[in-house]
């Protein structure tokens, strides 16, 4: 029985209508599959065309501009590594890296091990522990001139919130953003505002870790900093590891802090990279030297990540990977 069928089923192949068939189902996929790319190039044109016009041709454009004498309303000139040299002997641009040095240094450490600690209150089962999450990010989703507007008033030395709360205790507070060692830790004390974000990414990590774990170091007769530093902390490395990095990058492109709330001032204190590069550009039409001053910006971060990415075979720990 099994013969005759075999034999039917590939005379019913190689005939001519059962021939014509395969063709046309092979023409309607290949019809099909054409009209899948099609679709496909058409959604996707949107953002190719975005990322070569937006971001492709200025990322070209920045580093030859890099390498000339371009101040908008001339032609651009070449003049090579001149701009470079410029950025070498520029006494601001060591300022400006100096305080943009320290507010990441300050604004990166602080707000870790902030975001940390809420993120570990927040992981706590009590009644509630939602609404407190939400009320602890809320604050994450506003940025900009409005927050700047906000904190500027809560900095004021005449009426503002925080001299006002000092004042309850006979405290004379500072001048805060119109004092030039105050106004980076007043900031770095804005910055905190933003933890949020951070908290929220924490507080993944830590409800990641599992439970055995804290089980079986209960059993070993472990105390609580010691589950925290031999448990908590390893797994949730590469949480900390990925906000660090993310914190940096942030910290370093900083800019609208200081260009609403002090101008860089007093004094050039709160002169932050970005803001230095921004003048050059915009209020002195220093286009060049501003795209090489963006290139160098580049390069610190580029080394600060490299730095890090060194470093994390010895601090961060991944489930299952082996240390070479």
């Amino acid at each position: 029985m099994g013969a005759p069928r075999e034999l039917a089923i590939q005379e019913q192949d190689v005939s001519p209508s059962g021939l014509g068939e395969r063709v046309r189902r092979c023409l309607r996929l290949g019809s099909l599959e054409r009209r899948e790319a099609i679709a496909f190039h058409v959604f996707a044109a949107p953002w190719i065309l975005g990322f070569l016009i937006f971001t492709l041709l200025p990322f070209l454009a920045s580093i030859a501009l890099g390498f000339t004498n371009y101040e908008i309303i001339v032609s651009p000139a070449w003049v090579g590594l001149d701009n470079y040299r410029k950025i070498l002997r520029d006494p601001l641009i060591g300022q400006a890296l100096k305080v943009t040095a320290i507010y990441a240094t300050g604004s990166v450490s602080i707000g870790a091990v902030s975001a940390l600690a809420v993120a570990m209150l927040m992981n706590q089962k009590v009644a509630g522990i939602n609404v407190w999450r939400t009320i602890y990010y809320l604050p994450s989703t506003l940025s900009g001139v409005p927050v700047c507007l906000l904190w500027m008033w809560v900095f004021s030395p005449n009426f503002g919130l925080l001299n006002t709360f000092l004042s309850w205790f006979g405290i004379q507070g500072p001048q805060w953003l119109f004092d030039r060692f105050w106004v980076l830790p007043s900031l770095i004390i804005m910055s905190l505002w933003g933890i949020g974000g951070a908290m929220v990414i924490y507080l993944a990590g830590l409800q990641g870790v599992p439970q055995h774990l804290f089980e079986a170091a209960s059993l070993d007769g472990a105390s609580v900093w010691s589950k925290f530093r031999h448990v908590t902390l390893p797994m949730i490395s590469p949480v900390i590891f990925f906000n660090l990095l993310m914190n940096i990058i942030g910290a370093f492109r900083s800019f609208t802090t200081a260009y609403v709330m002090t101008d860089g001032g007093p004094a050039n204190a709160s002169l932050f990279y970005v803001l230095y590069l921004y003048r050059r550009a915009f209020n002195y039409f220093h286009m060049g030297y501003a795209c090489a001053m963006a290139w160098v910006l580049f390069g610190v971060i580029l080394v600060l990540t490299l730095l890090v990415f060194r470093s994390s075979p010895y601090w961060v720990y991944y489930e299952g990977a082996t240390r070479a």
